[in-house]
């Protein structure tokens, strides 16, 4: 299905839904100002079209035990496709790397990577990255805190 060409209702929707997943379709079709039926016919579209990939919560990562939060820079040995794909591959199973982006400049990958604690990150690294075959470096850099986190995108632009 095309995606749907986005207009300030559909932004207005959106940004609505970011804030929160929960809002009631009563309440979501008053933030946009639409009756229920328009707006839920939107929010179908949107869905449908891709634009909205899924609905989740949202958990706070040091009250579910996982505090540590690690940057992984990943280089290859070499920039193949096939390297690239054997390491994409291995890493998507594993639940610890919850973002993995493909770089430019002198890494291959960076990946976000969470623990319970220092040597949980340890056993990750020593069970899993260090397996992967073609990794010629791992650089790790621990987060000392968090400043700002929104899965949230900019739509008022």
């Amino acid at each position: 299905m095309p995606i749907p060409e986005l207009d300030d209702i559909d932004r207005r929707l959106l940004a609505a839904i970011q804030e929160n997943g929960r809002l009631t379709a009563t309440e979501l079709a008053e933030r946009v100002g639409l009756t229920v039926s328009p707006c839920l016919r939107r929010l179908r579209l949107l869905e449908e079209g891709g634009v909205i990939r899924g609905y989740a919560a949202l958990l706070d990562q040091k009250k579910v035990g996982l505090p540590v939060s690690v940057f992984v820079s990943i280089k290859l040995e070499r920039q193949s496709e096939d390297a690239m794909r054997a390491f994409e591959d291995a890493i998507r199973s594993w639940p610890e790397v919850l973002e993995c982006y493909l770089m430019t400049g002198p890494r291959d990958y960076l990946l976000r990577v969470v623990a319970s604690d220092l040597a949980d990150y340890e056993r990750f690294v020593k069970a899993r990255l260090t397996r992967v075959a073609g990794i010629a470096n791992i650089e790790s850099s621990f987060a000392l805190g968090q400043v700002k986190h929104t899965g949230a995108l900019p739509l008022g632009r």
